[in-house]
């Protein structure tokens, strides 16, 4: 099958649209491959070329349709048999709760159609399938299964288990039937890329990870034995892409894991402390979980079991690693990056990427969780987006999207609120908040519009930085305003309420009616995990006629351009404010959240002064 002279190395990667295809098309490309992605529909090939532009790739790609149900399964069958030299095989179905014959059918048949193809092929090289480090390594003598005993291991498995372990054996035994050079790849679970976190899958452990977030977690499975692996999608796509040119890996399967990883509890408590949530101090034993009912697991039957203690054959994967050059990132630095990806993105990693709570995305890297200063700190927007906003309390930056949106502009969540960290209190002893406030800024200069508490960060970072602002926007300065009574105050900071206050409720209390529910729901959404406490501390900050007094004076120190912006129905304090008044804009009918009630004339007036600078 193999020619005396290699040709120019010209891979076909079936399953290029889905989650780990995508990143092993860049692999193949920055290995110096030609690549063909074979995706099934014109809209998954827009998709993907789309996301491929937005990584960076904008050659060496070509595409072909792909339908495994047709005579030829791709659609310029005789111009592959030409050129193409590898064949990567990233297709089937990745889904818990399939009939038998319809996971047979995704994954098995697939497999099938493939190997076939391959015999066609006179230029191959080689075919690299992807199986599963907990079905790889199967008797290819084996196939095919006998009707009774594929019944009976379907119905122990589970389909999708089930369909995988066959189609590893059917793949062993029908590529060596057919002549076909194979090299068998068996991953185990796939998280975000290593650098950015960025991933597309919600199932599995990336569903622990959302229930324990969301605080529904009621104990961690298992014990210091229990290791469910995992691997970066990038480290996979390049181990892949290497493997297809390794002359010893032909006929070789190969487990692709990071044997670095915790026992699931502790990586789980891990992720935990580092999203800022409490992990159950609880474990059950995997036994008891397997015969738990799922409405108290809360997790599909097919999952339970990946909760093993097995270990896994990995020593000739590391050595075909390290002939290459490859190494693995570091497993705990992944593993955040991949939760925080997660998160940032509300755990809703479709197309629209933010979630039907929070609103479009407002394009790729859009919503990121950093460290600033040392604070854990969620941004919606561009990094150098010229504007930045500060919101107030008790709301997040997904409440300021469409405005951002608008504007253009980069909305970070105060610390301790939304899905940023906490950084103590906000006063000008606070060390960690100065930090928190210099390293928000960075480097360059920028328009600073920021809301009732996000108004005194901006002034804070205005009176420290005031050569890098170019102009002070700011709506709703508490501080120029009524100070709160000490009843209300009570009241308003009270924790169970926040906790408990439905989106619906929070509307009602910040802007009178419920209109405004729908940009509230993910502000809920973080005051029932763990944002009423912040809120609770920020608001006794605010009543300080120290700190008012000491915003005031820093606002007056600066320079710049200023405009201030308030509700009709929450102006600034007569006696305050006289001076001050003059460079300040009244939104009639508004309270104090124009952002949320009147949000084109919020935007409006923000984008008329920084045109003004």
């Amino acid at each position: 099958m193999t020619t005396d002279r290699p040709a120019p190395r010209h891979a076909l990667v079936f399953g290029a649209s889905g989650f780990v295809g995508r990143h092993l098309v860049l692999a193949l490309a920055a290995a110096g491959a030609r690549v063909t992605a074979a995706v099934r529909t014109a809209a998954s090939q827009e998709r993907l070329q789309r996301w491929l532009v937005e990584h960076g790739l904008h050659e060496h790609v070509g595409f072909t349709l792909a339908d495994f149900h047709a005579p030829a399964i791709v659609h310029d069958e005789a111009a592959a048999r030409t050129r193409i030299t590898e064949i990567h095989n990233c297709a089937g179905t990745y889904r818990f709760g399939m009939s038998a014959a319809e996971a047979r059918e995704a994954n098995v048949g697939i497999v099938e159609r493939i190997v076939d193809f391959a015999a066609s092929l006179p230029k191959l090289e080689r075919l690299v399938h992807i199986s599963g480090y907990r079905v790889g390594g199967q008797d290819p003598a084996s196939i095919p299964w006998p009707e009774e005993a594929r019944a009976r291991r379907y119905r122990r498995l589970g389909a999708y288990e089930a369909s995988k372990v066959e189609s590893d054996a059917v793949l062993q035994a029908r590529a060596r039937e057919r002549g076909v050079p194979f090299t068998i790849v068996n991953p185990s679970s796939v998280i975000g890329h290593s650098l950015t976190g960025e991933t597309d899958q919600l199932i599995g452990l990336a569903s622990t990870v959302q229930q324990l977030w969301a605080g529904s977690t009621r104990a961690l499975p298992g014990n210091d034995t229990t290791f469910l692996p995992v691997v970066t999608v990038d480290y996979l796509a390049a181990f892949m892409a290497a493997a297809a040119t390794d002359a010893r890996a032909v006929d070789q399967s190969y487990w692709v894991l990071d044997e670095r990883t915790p026992p699931l509890p502790v990586m789980l408590a891990d992720l935990a402390e580092h999203l800022g949530v409490a992990a159950p101090r609880l474990r059950v034993p995997v036994a008891v979980i397997k015969r738990l009912p799922r409405w108290a697991t809360g997790a599909d039957p097919e999952t339970l079991t990946f909760l093993s203690a097995d270990r896994y054959p990995t020593r000739s994967a590391n050595e075909l690693a390290e002939r290459h050059g490859l190494r693995q990132p570091d497993v705990t630095t992944a593993l955040q990056r991949w939760a925080d990806y997660l998160a940032a993105r509300r755990f809703d990693v479709s197309e629209a990427g933010a979630g039907a709570e929070d609103g479009p995305a407002a394009g790729p890297g859009a919503r990121s969780v950093d460290s600033a200063g040392g604070v854990r700190s969620f941004a919606l927007g561009r990094a150098n987006a010229s504007r930045l906003v500060l919101p107030g309390l008790p709301t997040n930056a997904d409440t300021w999207a469409p405005i951002a949106a608008d504007l253009d502009a980069r909305v970070v969540d105060l610390p301790g609120i939304g899905l940023s960290g906490s950084a103590g209190r906000p006063g000008s002893v606070g060390q960690e908040w100065d930090r928190w406030l210099s390293a928000v800024v960075g480097e360059r200069t920028v328009d600073l519009v920021g809301h009732s508490l996000g108004a005194a960060a901006a002034v804070m970072i205005a009176d420290r930085h005031p050569d890098q602002v170019r102009s002070l926007t700011l709506v709703a300065p508490f501080f120029l305003q009524p100070a709160p009574r000490p009843a209300a105050t009570q009241r308003l900071a009270v924790r169970p309420y926040l906790r408990f206050a439905s989106a619906a409720s929070l509307s009602r209390m910040l802007t009178g009616d419920r209109g405004a529910a729908r940009l509230l729901a993910s502000t809920a959404a973080d005051l029932r995990r763990r944002g009423a406490r912040a809120v609770a501390r920020y608001l006794r900050q605010a009543a300080s006629p120290a700190w008012r007094e000491e915003l005031r004076a820093m606002l007056d120190r600066y320079a710049g351009p200023v405009l201030i912006i308030v509700g009709e129905r929450d102006p600034l304090d007569a006696a305050l404010a006289p001076e001050r008044a003059r460079r300040s804009v009244v939104v009639g009918g508004a309270g104090h959240h124009p952002h949320l009630t009147h949000p084109e004339e919020a935007a409006r007036l923000i984008a008329d002064v920084v045109a003004a600078t």
